[in-house]
């Protein structure tokens, strides 16, 4: 085998490998921010059902009292 030849073989596998590389990168930055919005999204959800139920809980605490005075009177 010729240098010339080896140093081509060599080359190919030189940018194989950046390709790789870049690939691995590129995965891993996108698992990343898919990680991200699915926090982010999650914590969304919670602050919404919470919000909800403060709301909703609100209500529900006078009409109790509100009942409870109606009884008694």
């Amino acid at each position: 085998m010729e240098t010339s030849e080896r140093e081509s073989k060599v080359q190919k596998l030189e940018t194989a490998l950046a390709v790789q590389e870049a690939s691995m990168a590129g995965a891993q930055a996108t698992q990343a921010a898919t990680q991200a919005g699915m926090t982010s999204t999650f914590a969304a959800t919670q602050g919404g059902t919470w919000a909800v139920m403060g709301v909703g809980s609100a209500p529900l605490i006078v009409g109790i009292f509100l009942g409870m005075a109606i009884a008694k009177g």
